[in-house]
């Protein structure tokens, strides 16, 4: 299991002030130290938190590797094709969100063919390519069609139905949650792709999503960063990914995994 540290929010503190610190650039090297496999980023079309610099620098200084997340657009599919980053995530962007809200719309004609025609171009510079999508049979399907080479299934409903776990329906519904990623994690599997897995992961949730045997790879950001801010980046990432180790054991012993 490798767990990739999201970076996004060390920028978005910067930008409130449109300064130069705190340098997300630092906090990815912190985060590294702290066990990290993996820097993630997004790079938003409107550029609301990571900027173009940061991209830049991260990929001369990140030694673990670079997932950058980026809509099917063409200024930023170009600048990836440029930096050829480890991994590029392509994922949803809709100007008025917080943040991403859901997987790709690839039930979407018009939508999918914007995909397609950026994982082609990614491809073509020699870059490993994941969609970002919700925990559907139907959407892995048309992902392995694609031909990219991994997806990330989206686990905000799982962390959602975590938050409202307290009564008999709403714990069903944790439970539901988590055999919708158990089914969308082994169809992929069967589909020879690399199954991800990531948004609304936090300290709390993240061990029953750990220990689903087929995801082998988490990108968690916003929780982490948050705990930073009173533990230090490197501690944060060690809890997180000692959370996670803990979880994986757990297969092991169980001898599933």
């Amino acid at each position: 299991m490798r767990l990739h540290i999201n970076i996004d929010h060390v920028a978005t503190v910067r930008q409130a002030r449109r300064t130069d610190e705190p340098d997300p650039v630092r906090a990815a090297v912190l985060a590294e130290l702290g066990g990290a496999d993996g820097i993630t980023v997004h790079l938003r079309e409107d550029r609301r938190h990571i900027q173009d610099r940061d991209v830049r620098l991260l990929m001369q200084t990140v030694r673990t590797g670079v997932n950058l997340e980026l809509a099917a657009a063409t200024d930023v599919v170009s600048i990836a094709t440029e930096l050829r980053p480890m991994a590029a995530t392509l994922v949803p962007e809709r100007r008025e969100e917080i943040t991403t809200e859901g997987g790709l719309a690839l039930r979407d004609v018009d939508a999918r063919r914007r995909v397609e025609r950026a994982v082609q171009e990614l491809h073509d510079a020699g870059i490993r390519v994941s969609l970002f999508i919700d925990p559907e049979l139907h959407d892995i399907d048309v992902s392995a069609d694609m031909g990219v080479d991994a997806i990330e299934l989206h686990t905000g409903e799982y962390a959602e139905a975590f938050k409202r776990r307290h009564t008999r329906d709403t714990a069903r519904d944790v439970e539901q949650q988590l055999e919708r990623l158990e089914r969308a994690a082994a169809h992929a599997a069967a589909r020879s792709l690399a199954v991800h897995a990531g948004h609304g992961l936090t300290y709390e949730n993240v061990a029953r999503v750990a220990a689903v045997r087929d995801i082998e790879e988490l990108n968690i950001g916003h929780s982490v960063i948050s705990r930073a801010f009173f533990t230090g980046m490197e501690r944060a990432v060690r809890d997180m990914a000692e959370i996670i180790r803990a979880a994986r054991n757990g297969i092991a012993r169980n001898g599933d995994g």
